[in-house]
């Protein structure tokens, strides 16, 4: 989904965002966890020092180890101010990362109606695994941990957001609301286990690439470690965030020109259908 904001509003929902941010990197920080920012997060502070003008959310990655930790964190030192939500604590949840949400906060996308997990302002925690180094293996990890989460996806959302229009949009949406009749006598948990099996199967081989294996792009979010370390501080709005240390030719690989504004129809978001902040809702 994507569309135009009131300028306030962003401004308001990317303040909340910057205060999951903080109290993340700050765990990170007194824990020893290593994790980075990237995608659309990377180019904002390269190009714009923080937030892409029109973005609504800020994507970081974290070694699979640390990501355990930072959830366990979360879940016990601040369960007063976030819920963290992902697919192992809620059974309808669709993707296999992790939302850190603030609590009293709305923020609702079509495709989320259907699910009755918690749904608010939240920071993307994406956990990065290892991947082969030959390049047939890996393509062939990707491609079977990438098909794994697009068949988790469907099993809760029937009509799933693609990158296509008119009567292949159709087509497209006929085949996955049929997988999902049949993928309903699927258990979540059997699905989610067999994506994660998938995930982390080279966890114990040392590489020297590393991915976040379930991103909407086959083969997308691979990280070629001498580009990713040693990590680097890169200021992000009115904080400093770690992002791969050679982050320019990361994009470069990943976006192409990266640096260059695209054009008014490219400018996508996240915006939702509903959205209420912390200040608006009370328990």
């Amino acid at each position: 989904m994507s569309g135009q904001y009131d300028p306030e509003v962003l401004k308001k929902l990317q303040r909340y965002e910057l205060e999951i941010l903080n109290d993340f990197t700050k765990v990170c920080e007194e824990n020893g966890l290593s994790y980075f920012g990237f995608g659309g997060t990377g180019i904002g502070a390269l190009r714009h020092g923080g937030f892409i003008p029109w973005d609504d959310d800020i994507d970081l990655g974290i070694s699979r180890q640390d990501y355990k930790k930072a959830v366990e964190i979360f879940e016990r030192d601040y369960a007063d101010k976030y819920i963290v939500v992902n697919a192992e604590k809620f059974n309808d949840f669709p993707v296999m990362n992790t939302h850190i949400i603030i609590k009293n906060s709305r923020f609702i996308t079509t495709e989320d109606k259907r699910g009755k997990y918690p749904k608010g302002i939240f920071l993307d925690i994406f956990p990065i695994d290892n991947t082969p180094d030959d390049e047939k293996l890996r393509n062939k990890h990707l491609k079977k941990t990438w098909l794994l989460s697009k068949i988790f996806i469907i099993k809760h959302i029937p009509f799933p957001h693609l990158p296509l229009k008119g009567f292949k949009a159709k087509i497209a949406h006929c085949i996955t609301a049929i997988m999902w009749l049949f993928l309903k006598l699927v258990p979540h948990k059997f699905l989610y286990n067999r994506c994660l099996k998938a995930c982390t199967k080279y966890n114990n081989v040392e590489t020297a690439h590393a991915a976040y294996c379930c991103g909407s792009k086959l083969r997308g979010n691979v990280f070629d470690k001498q580009q990713l370390y040693p990590l680097r501080k890169i200021r992000f709005e009115n904080t400093e965030v770690y992002f791969p240390g050679n982050l320019e030719d990361i994009l470069t690989d990943e976006y192409g020109d990266f640096m260059q504004i695209p054009p008014p129809k490219k400018q996508k978001n996240h915006r939702p259908d509903v959205l209420v902040f912390p200040d608006e809702l009370k328990d």
